[in-house]
């Protein structure tokens, strides 16, 4: 039976150097205590125009005050796509 020859590994040479590109992280600490501020100034608003029966927090607004408290609540959840 006819002997396998023995390979030989290359030896190891490592990849030449690359230079580094400096990558800028920005800090998202200010995400979660916005949208969790948003969140809460919408539910207020929601639930004292409610408990006023309409006359705060501002009584022209009539009605459109729940639209007000909503639109709060939904700009905490657009803030929400930053947060990593």
């Amino acid at each position: 039976m006819p002997k396998s020859r023995i390979r030989k590994k290359a030896d190891y040479t490592p990849p030449p150097a690359k230079q580094s590109t400096e990558i800028k992280l920005t800090s998202r600490g200010w995400v979660a205590p916005v949208m969790l501020a948003l969140f809460l100034i919408g539910l207020a608003w929601i639930v004292v125009f409610y408990l006023t029966d309409g006359s705060l927090p501002i009584d022209a607004f009539g009605n459109w005050n729940i639209v007000i408290g909503f639109g709060f609540i939904a700009a905490g959840f657009g803030v929400s796509t930053q947060w990593k």
